[in-house]
């Protein structure tokens, strides 16, 4: 993984992930003890990269390997650290959502916008996802929340009709997984990692060393 500037903390994640929403809980609550806040240097990652068509779109039935039980235990994981860091979700886990077209208009953001407008809709599209429920694959209401940041709404609909920004996305899953990210969420941080909705005192150790 490559170094991190001083200031900022390295995260992968996908916004379908429960643990990817808790872990940013986590990190907020590490980030009320620092005198100066981190950036977030954030990376997409595919968690539904096997299941893709070749013109992108998910087919549900690719087996993966992931039970009932799986989906139970997740859960139970899932309540768990909600409890633990207190933090309320409308949902436990969301199986049937497709984050790319979210994960595509924030990376467009992070890379043509200004750090605060970036942070602001990648915040709001977690809150939409795991508190109000709402589907953010959908083409609308990326559009809503990017109005909400002060985003043009034109702008975030040709981002989601560019396919070089589309394929640039998608090489960024692919460089992920070359930096050995198999699983998220990643939190990256000098030349040493974190991995999991990890509390915030190991947040602390890993960007401060204590």
């Amino acid at each position: 993984m490559t170094n991190d500037e001083a200031g900022q903390i390295t995260i992968y994640s996908d916004y379908v992930c429960p643990f990817c929403y808790l872990g940013r809980q986590s990190l907020s609550q590490y980030q009320e003890t620092r005198d100066e806040e981190l950036d977030i240097d954030w990376h997409p990652f595919d968690l539904r990269s096997h299941k893709r068509r070749p013109d992108g779109s998910i087919d549900f039935s690719v087996e993966d390997g992931k039970d009932d039980d799986y989906y139970e235990q997740a859960k139970q994981g899932v309540r768990r650290l909600q409890e633990k860091y207190d933090v309320d979700m409308t949902l436990d886990i969301s199986t049937d959502i497709d984050s790319l077209p979210a994960q595509i208009v924030s990376y467009y953001l992070k890379e043509h916008d200004d750090y605060e407008t970036w942070l602001a809709f990648d915040e709001s599209v977690f809150e939409a996802l795991w508190q109000d429920g709402k589907d953010i694959g959908d083409e609308a209401l990326l559009i809503e929340l990017a109005e909400s940041v002060g985003v043009d709404g034109d702008e975030v609909a040709s981002a989601l009709d560019d396919e070089t920004l589309r394929a640039e996305v998608r090489e960024k899953f692919a460089e992920a997984q070359r930096h050995g990210v198999t699983g998220v969420p990643t939190f990256a941080y000098d030349g040493y990692a974190a991995r999991g909705a990890v509390p915030p005192e190991q947040l602390e150790r890993l960007v401060e060393g204590v």
